[in-house]
């Protein structure tokens, strides 16, 4: 994906615009790293930030399961897990899906039957994530009708383990089908200019850096719960 201001500034050279200042800016560009991430990378690794959140609420629903009460620390990881859930997968990568994505499959009659369940995942999805954040706020005990410690781990053990079952089949056949297939439907300008939107819209919800940013606060997320170290992941030989 090239920038818009290497774009500027490559125009500007080829018409003899700015003569020594552009020059000099296109060497100062060059020196510095570059991120090129397409549309379609973009879309996958944000899939992996939602992958860590899922191991995040399968290393809560374990703990859950374990008769764990649904407040510190299980509730103080879960709460911030869900509200990444809602700022960053669903109110702005979904959102990306259901702008961008679906309806270029949807006006070429392409995987219409799978659009259309991934987009009823997608609302499936948003209710799960509402009903645990009611579930896990501060004043639960005093407005929910599932006021007891007991009923708010069940339900919410139930939620977890609902997006759970849905979201590791639905971001697999995204990666592996849909995202794909956008190669096939897309031209190379096309899925340039969708890199461009999606780089816009980062910017405008999450300022310079958004996707490491967001990352940061997942890795904090496993280190309180313990599960950032990757080694520990690793079964040992068996004797």
């Amino acid at each position: 994906m090239i920038t818009r201001r290497r774009e500027f500034l490559l125009a500007g050279a080829a018409l003899g615009i700015g003569g020594a200042t552009t020059r000099t800016l296109l060497a100062a560009d060059a020196a510095k790293p570059t991120e090129d991430v397409s549309a379609i990378e973009d879309l996958m690794r944000e899939h992996g930030v939602l992958r860590r959140i899922l191991l995040i609420y399968e290393e809560c629903v374990r703990r859950l399961g374990a008769k764990t009460e649904v407040n510190d620390p299980v509730a103080g990881t879960l709460r911030p897990s869900a509200e990444l859930v809602q700022k960053f997968v669903e109110d702005y990568h979904e959102k990306l899906e259901e702008t961008y994505i679906f309806p270029e499959f949807e006006k070429r009659s392409q995987l219409v039957p799978l659009v259309k369940v991934l987009r009823e995942q997608h609302t499936a999805g948003r209710a799960l994530t509402q009903t645990m954040l009611r579930l896990l706020a501060p004043d639960t005990s005093a407005k929910s009708l599932l006021a007891t410690p007991e009923s708010r781990r069940t339900a919410t053990e139930r939620c977890c383990h609902a997006f759970l079952r849905m979201y590791c089949p639905h971001a697999a056949r995204e990666d592996t089908v849909l995202f794909p297939a956008l190669k096939k439907i897309l031209s190379a300008k096309q899925l340039d200019e969708l890199g461009d939107k999606f780089e816009d819209e980062e910017n405008r919800r999450f300022g310079a850096d958004g996707f490491s940013k967001t990352v940061e606060k997942v890795a904090a997320i496993e280190k309180q719960l313990g599960i950032y170290d990757l080694g520990q992941f690793t079964p040992k030989p068996t004797k």
